[in-house]
């Protein structure tokens, strides 16, 4: 069975982009968000495996949006992603509920499962 993933970005083309990238390498995307409203309505309706969040959504906050929607689907792992490197966002990712992080320059089937497997 095929990870199910919501994509949550601010940005139409870089959701297109992941989504057949993600998809040609094996992934489901079951869903896509270009707010946190939109993401917290996706994934009560569909309860994907993973949520893939930006950190920056226009003017929301990803972060705060990763632990509404931990509340709002326990059950749905949320990996937080950046056009930013991990050290540029270490105190923001310290506090997060998210399982992990993957930089949007290496996201990707393989990313994705370590971090959830880590």
């Amino acid at each position: 069975m095929n990870t199910r993933c919501l994509l949550v970005d601010d940005n139409e083309d870089f959701l297109a982009s992941a989504t057949r990238l993600l998809e040609s390498q094996g992934l489901d995307v079951v869903g896509r968000a270009r707010s946190s409203a939109e993401a917290l309505d996706l994934v009560e309706r569909l309860t994907p495996d993973v949520a893939l969040v930006d950190i920056e959504l226009a003017e929301e906050d990803g972060i705060t949006l990763s632990h509404q929607l931990h509340a709002r689907a326990p059950g749905t792992r949320i990996v937080l992603i950046s056009a930013y490197e991990r050290e540029d966002l270490a105190d923001l990712l310290g506090g997060s509920s998210a399982a992990g992080f993957v930089p949007k320059r290496i996201l990707g089937a393989d990313a994705i499962a370590a971090v959830l497997a880590g």
